[in-house]
This record gives C-alpha cells, structure tokens and sequence, in this order.
C-alpha cells in the first residue's frame, strides 16, 4: 500500500512523505502506482524547475518505494505563492487517487 502524508505548518505545506508501493497490478502495469508516481515527479519539477525552489529531496526507490521533500522555511512571497500552488495541486491529486483506490492508497495531512 502507498502511504502518502502532506505536512503542514504556519499555513503552508512544508513537506511531504510517500512510502511502499501500491500493488493494484502487475509491475508495468499499475495504473495506481503510475497515478502517485506522475504526481510526485510533476511535483518535484514543478518545485525545482518552475517556482525554483531548492527543495530537499530523498528518493530511496529500493527501500520499498520512498520519496520524502522538504521546503525552505523561507521563501520571497512570489516564490511561495508558486510553490504553494503546486503543492497544493499536487494534494489535491493526491486526496483524489486515495479516495478512489482506497484499498492501495492512504493519504493523510498532519499539522506539524
């Protein structure tokens, strides 16, 4: 199961967790997995490459699927704005895979 966790703190998202693998297929062909795995990736591009945020990124795909970002505590107000837009979307994406293949995916917000 893909356990994906968004963290919040000062009304903003400030990091993220994705952890294990989804398992609604066979390899190749899992449509959930594909789902969360176009998110993050879209996510860290669009962090990296479009709001141009040095994000801190961990990918550890040989240990059971893992992808952990952290955001810097501060951000001019234009590159916040960006990055809360994606992050947000990316959530949203997110909260929207988990309530329809709840069976192979969790989501959860927590309040840092």
């Amino acid at each position: 199961m893909i356990q994906a966790t968004v963290h919040y703190g000062s009304d903003r998202i400030n990091s993220f967790r994705i952890t294990g693998h989804a398992n609604s297929g066979e390899y190749g062909q899992d449509i959930v997995c594909a789902a969360v795995s176009v998110l993050a990736i879209t996510t860290v591009n669009g962090l990296q490459r479009v709001a141009k945020i040095p994000i801190d990124v961990e990918n550890r795909d040989q240990a059971g699927g893992f992808l952990e970002v952290h955001l810097p505590p501060k951000l001019e107000a234009t590159t916040e704005l960006k990055g809360q837009a994606i992050l947000q979307s990316f959530a949203d994406g997110l909260r929207d895979v988990a309530t329809n293949y709840a069976d192979f995916v969790t989501y959860d917000e927590v309040t840092d």
